[in-house]
Order: C-alpha cells, then sequence, then structure tokens
C-alpha cells in the first residue's frame, strides 16, 4: 500500500507543471509600439531584473513603479504596479507586462502604461520589451535566497543618468 501511495506521489509530481526560471537581469530594449499621449515617455535601452520571492514575482525597469504578480507556468511573466511617479513631474503611472521568457533566456513582453494626473486620465503607451538574460540563471541546488541584485545595485551599475534620474523623481514625491 505504502508503495503504491509513493509511486502515485511521485507521478502526480512529474506530471505536474513545470515553472520556468524567469528570475534575471535582462538587457532590454524598449520598442513603441503605440500611443495617443501627446509628450510620450521614451525609454533608452537598460536593465530589466525579474525577482521572485515566495509566491510572489517583481519585475523592476529604471525610472518605473515596482510591478508585482504570481508565478506562471511554462515561462509566463504578468505583473502590474500601483498607481506611482513616473519620469514626468507630476504624471502618475500604472504599468503592467505580460509576456515570457524562452527556454533560452529570451525575453518577450508587452508593457502598457496608464498615464493619469491630478486622479484624471491622461493617456495610453504600449511598448514590446524585448533582450536577452544578461546573467545565469540560479542554479536548482543554491537556496531560495539567491535572486537578482537589488534595486539600488542595479541602479548602481546601470547608466549614472538613469540613477541620477530616479534620485530626482524619488525627490520630486517628497511632500506630496
Amino acid at each position: 500500500m505504502r508503495t503504491a501511495v509513493l509511486v502515485a506521489v511521485v507521478l502526480s509530481l512529474a506530471a505536474a507543471p513545470a515553472f520556468a526560471d524567469v528570475v534575471g537581469v535582462y538587457n532590454v530594449k524598449f520598442e513603441e509600439v503605440s500611443t495617443n499621449c501627446s509628450a510620450p515617455l521614451t525609454y533608452p535601452h537598460g536593465k530589466l531584473t525579474i525577482t521572485q520571492k515566495g509566491n510572489t514575482v517583481s519585475v523592476d525597469i529604471d525610472r518605473t513603479p515596482l510591478m508585482t504578480g504570481v508565478p506562471q507556468k511554462n515561462g509566463k511573466v504578468s505583473a502590474k504596479s500601483k498607481l506611482g511617479a513616473t519620469m514626468i513631474e507630476g504624471m502618475m503611472g500604472v504599468f503592467s507586462v505580460a509576456g515570457r521568457v524562452t527556454p533560452e533566456g529570451q525575453l518577450h513582453l508587452v508593457m502598457v502604461g496608464e498615464y493619469s494626473t491630478n486622479g484624471k486620465p491622461l493617456c495610453t503607451q504600449s511598448w514590446n520589451v524585448t533582450g536577452p538574460r544578461s546573467d545565469t540563471p540560479p542554479s536548482k541546488k543554491s537556496s531560495s535566497k539567491t535572486t537578482a541584485p537589488s534595486r539600488a545595485s542595479a541602479l548602481v551599475h546601470d547608466r549614472e543618468d538613469g540613477a541620477v534620474m530616479h534620485d530626482l523623481v524619488g525627490l520630486s514625491s517628497i511632500g506630496r
């Protein structure tokens, strides 16, 4: 009887859908797809960091509110931010991403930004975000504490103007 239960458990685990490892740092480019904004935001080539802690996936892009979601199957990524400051003073935004990471480590996402000012909808913009993983994924043997670099670490290693812009956005939100 114990053998039958053990076999059933092993078979059910083998049949469970695999979660692809999407955690890592990616060198990405942003290609604008659509906008109805009079002064659309532009993103230079840069870094995108995906981390996972417990049952939460975080997608971090410089100068963009942190997006969070639930781990998906087969390399899929889906996350959304709360309302946060954008790179333009006084404009707030909610950002979302959806897409996947291939087994070879190639990221393919669609990112949408919905902007508002003073609580009123302003405009919407979308981009294709693509790029290769620039770090190696954590090994399966390592502990769950192994994740991609922190946001602060990523800013230090990104272009200097990205870190300065992040600091300026943070300072501009003081007192609001």
